[in-house]
């Protein structure tokens, strides 16, 4: 299977709407294996130099283009995506390390987005608008070039979503992905040779500096970035003599507070759902538990029994909930959290045992017992390690919840949803939703709080952070 999987593919980079070649590589790691999938093209700076020159090139052509048409490119890029769907999820599979359920959905989600922004720039989003009265205009313009940097945890949705976004708008697009997760990228590109006009779409693939190549060169106007917040705010600090323009979708550390008239059933449902997703492996995924003390000891059990009885394995397995952690610095740094959960005075309900490699597999745990000053309670983890911490007073709660670096997204879980509404908008937080967590589309705007980001994607508030405005005055 594997290598008819990896002939379907060259692999390389797509710069000006050809393959491109270069000298060095770099292995790609399949997590629940630890053994090497194939190698991927490693950019050089001749490569970027040579990206940019064409995407600058093409941007002024495109940027006439006009939205219906570039709508329609995307749609086709869609249907030729559709046309290799199982093809690429077997492959994020191989990489990410996700079960194949999972990797289907996120195929199927990135076709969203990849259908339903175009009606939105289509439809919603306004590009010129006249005021009859003054003959003033005021138009939106395509910034020019702009990078997209994907993460590893969902690189088809992040690459797909942010190429629809820069093209729609009229820019041209570089899009580079993780270095952990490349190949399913690299198809993307070759998918778009066909499709888009030279220059307009190109793939970048790489470790570092590449990153640090794109984000200094001159020709680039815009960075839409998702990853990291140290590496956001390393990203905004090199770009700030230039005031380049940034979305940063950066980490959270979701709070999910939970009211004694909860369903006890359906809430533990919706937090595990959530907060094991892809392993825990999402930047808005529930990462710390505020359980009434009332219901606090019913709604661990019920969290308990359902993360025991989620399947750790290889992702191509038919019976796995749970792939691997998706790389062995991320691993690492998960067993260095375990540990300080019995350092720092917690509980292990269940997940405190380990398991056997080879693969970077880790059982689900769900912990108790913690400060709000320990390490998993206070920092990402990015990871299926949940800490349940109880309270008494709703608003004690909240000021907790709000006690955080980051503000990504939150959760209420109550049965009463007007008082649900009213502590929604008491969070400091950029998506919050009421008795479920982590659902976005793309019709709605993502973005976070203090260090979780700057900007939004997605919606026409996304969008429209992919322009600049233009007034145009005429004297009278």
């Amino acid at each position: 299977m594997l290598e008819s999987l990896l002939s379907t593919y060259d692999f390389q980079l797509t710069v000006d709407g050809t393959p491109y070649s270069v000298r060095d590589s770099f292995d790609v790691v399949n997590p629940a294996t630890e053994q090497t999938i194939t190698a991927a093209p490693d950019a050089d700076r001749a490569a970027v130099d040579a990206t940019l020159s064409a995407a600058v090139r093409a941007a002024p052509t495109w940027a006439k283009v006009s939205v219906s048409e570039r709508a329609s490119h995307v749609r086709d890029f869609a249907n030729r995506v559709e046309a290799q769907q199982e093809t690429l999820s077997q492959l994020l599979v191989l990489e990410q390390g996700k079960p194949l359920a999972s990797a289907r959905a996120e195929l199927a989600e990135s076709l969203d987005y990849l259908r339903q922004l175009p009606d939105l720039a289509e439809e919603k989003l306004q590009f010129s608008c006249v005021d009859e009265a003054t003959g003033t205009r005021v138009l939106r313009r395509p910034l020019g070039v702009v990078a997209g940097i994907t993460a590893w945890n969902y690189p088809v949705q992040l690459a797909c979503s942010k190429l629809a976004m820069a093209v729609l708008t009229g820019n041209a697009t570089v899009i580079k992905p993780s270095p952990y997760t490349p190949l399913t990228t690299l198809a993307l590109g070759e998918i778009s040779r066909d499709v888009f006009p030279a220059g307009v779409v190109s793939v970048l693939s790489g470790h570092d500096p590449l990153g640090e190549w794109i984000t200094a060169h001159s020709s680039v106007s815009k960075i839409g970035f998702t990853g990291s917040t140290r590496t956001g705010c390393a990203i905004a600090k090199s770009t700030a003599d230039r005031l380049m323009r940034l979305t940063l979708e950066l980490g959270g550390n979701d709070a999910a507070i939970v009211l004694p008239d909860a369903n006890i059933e359906e809430t533990a449902k919706g937090i595990i759902t959530s907060a094991l997703e892809n392993t825990g492996q999402l930047c808005n995924a529930v990462k710390r538990v505020f359980v009434h003390e009332s219901i606090k000891s019913d709604l661990t059990d019920a969290m308990v029994d359902l993360a025991s009885s989620l399947v750790v394995g290889n992702g191509m397995n038919e019976s796995t909930d749970l792939g691997p952690i998706q790389n062995r610095m991320q691993f690492e740094r998960l067993q260095g959290l375990r540990q300080s959960v019995l350092q720092e005075g917690g509980t292990f309900h269940c997940g405190e045992q380990g398991l056997s490699g080879p693969g970077f597999f880790m059982s689900p745990a769900i912990v108790s017992g913690l400060s709000d000053a320990s390490r998993l309670v206070s920092e990402e983890q990015f990871g299926p390690l949940v800490p349940v911490l109880g309270y008494d007073d709703v608003d004690q709660a909240m000021a907790r919840a709000n006690a955080s670096l980051f503000g990504l997204g939150a959760s209420v879980w109550t049965s009463d949803v007007d008082k649900g509404l009213g502590l929604a908008e008491q969070f400091e937080a950029g998506s919050v939703w009421i008795n479920h967590h982590s659902a976005l589309s793309p019709d709605y705007p993502s973005g976070g709080h203090k260090l979780s980001g700057l900007g939004v994607e997605y919606g026409v508030h996304g969008l429209e952070e992919y322009t600049q405005h233009q007034v145009i005055r005429i004297a009278t």
